[in-house]
Order: structure tokens, then C-alpha cells, then sequence
């Protein structure tokens, strides 16, 4: 005698929300940690070390710091609005990688810059389309845009 196993759901009733927080999503939410400490790190260090260096360059890092800790807190909460808060910080983020990045290569001295080195005194974390961090500051939203894409929270959420 075999034991089947039958769903009591009928169409009418809507399927069961869809996890941001499994799979391929845990491993952007750790990258997303990640960079959010080595900005937060990194920024701290240049503001309290040599902010009259680079003030304008020192401010964006602090505030990449910022834009990737919102990231990870959005990334993880439950819910339409944190849901949100993902897209608009992740948007920002990658806008802000090209904006940033393309000033640092074209026109250096608008940041501050006081040359194009993404390892160097000044760089910050989005420069050279974050060169500095092996592009993943560029590779970075353009995936959590599209896991959230495909990870809308459902209607009940």
C-alpha cells in the first residue's frame, strides 16, 4: 500500500512567499557584509587619518559605507518595504559606481583625486568602477538588482 502525499491547496489560494534569503541570495547578502565592512573600514580610516587630503573622495567612501550597509540590512529583511529600500539602495549603488567611477578616469580632480590609482591614498571604493575591490562594486548591483527581479515578495507580504 503506497502512501501518496496530496496538496490540500487549491489555485485559489496564493503560493508561499519566495525567500530572498536562500541559495544564491545568502551569497550575495554575504558579499554585500563584506563590502559593507571594508567601506565602513576603509572610510573610517581615511577621515580620522588625512581627511583635508581628499575630503570630497573621503565623503563618497563614507558614504558607499553607508549605501552597502542599508544593502545588507534591505537584502535581508522580510517585506514590501525593505523590499523597497534594495531597489532604491541598490540603484543608488550602481549609479553611483558609474558616476564615480567615470570621474575618477576622466576628470580625478572633481573627487579630489589626485591621480587615477584605485589602490592608491585617495582612491575610494567606487573608483575606477572599483577596480581597487576586483569590480565587484560594478558586478555587485547589476546581480542584486536581478535576484530581486526575480524575487518580488508576494502580494501578502
Amino acid at each position: 500500500m503506497s502512501h501518496h502525499t496530496t496538496s490540500t491547496r487549491t489555485n485559489s489560494e496564493p503560493a508561499a512567499p519566495r525567500r530572498r534569503m536562500s541559495g544564491v541570495g545568502r551569497v550575495l547578502v554575504f558579499v554585500y557584509g563584506i563590502l559593507a565592512l571594508a567601506a565602513t573600514g576603509r572610510s573610517v580610516f581615511q577621515i580620522i587619518d588625512r581627511f583635508h587630503e581628499a575630503p570630497v573622495a573621503f565623503t563618497l567612501s563614507a558614504l558607499s559605507a553607508l549605501v552597502y550597509i542599508v544593502a545588507t540590512v534591505a537584502l535581508v529583511a522580510p517585506g514590501r518595504v525593505w523590499y523597497r529600500v534594495a531597489w532604491i539602495t541598490i540603484s543608488f549603488e550602481l549609479a553611483g559606481v558609474l558616476v564615480i567611477g567615470t570621474l575618477s578616469l576622466f576628470a580625478p580632480e572633481a573627487l579630489g583625486l589626485h591621480d587615477i590609482d584605485p589602490f592608491g591614498r585617495d582612491a575610494t571604493v567606487w573608483s575606477v568602477y572599483g577596480m581597487g575591490y576586483l569590480f565587484i562594486p560594478l558586478v555587485l548591483p547589476i546581480l542584486g538588482l536581478l535576484w530581486l527581479r526575480a524575487h518580488r515578495p508576494g502580494a501578502a507580504s
